[in-house]
């Protein structure tokens, strides 16, 4: 009657329990998983920031989204994101990079890259919306494995933005 009310979510810096799920999670959203023992060593080092959604007032509930961003002098680079399928539409992926800029500007880092698949449509909204410009691309970058409608590997594009 009064529509749907979305479930607020907190983002949070994940923690060695939260591998399992992120791992899970990037076997689900992309052709090649990465494993959790590749999260927990991303989370060894210095330069990245491995970022969960989760609902509020659920600390312990399932990772509904992850951003994972290395920083490297001047300039950061988001390695992998994604929302669980049943969690999209709610603003989650806005929420994760929003985050991860913040955090960015807090610590003077100047520009932020991503790839992203040019047949992805709704994140290069997402991307555009947040400031992004499309800086490069590499043509046959995504193999897309497992996809139905891709008979050949799709474009990457590169895109930047700039924080200061």
């Amino acid at each position: 009657m009064f529509g749907t009310i979305r479930k607020k979510s907190v983002i949070l810096e994940a923690s060695s329990p939260d591998h399992t799920s992120i791992a899970d999670l990037h076997g689900r959203s992309f052709p090649r998983g990465w494993s959790k023992s590749e999260f927990a060593n991303l989370s060894l080092q210095n330069n990245v920031t491995l970022l969960v959604a989760r609902s509020v007032g659920n600390p312990d509930g399932p990772v509904l989204g992850f951003n994972i961003v290395r920083q490297a002098e001047d300039e950061a680079e988001i390695l992998s994101i994604a929302v669980d399928p049943k969690a999209r539409g709610r603003g989650l992926g806005e929420s994760l990079m929003r985050e991860a800029i913040l955090r960015l500007r807090a610590d003077r880092i100047e520009k932020l890259i991503l790839e992203v698949d040019g047949s992805n449509e709704s994140a290069i909204k997402l991307y555009n919306k947040l400031g992004f410009q499309t800086v490069g691309n590499r043509p046959g970058y995504y193999r897309n494995e497992g996809r139905v409608d891709a008979a050949e590997p799709s474009t990457a594009l590169v895109m930047r933005l700039d924080l200061v």
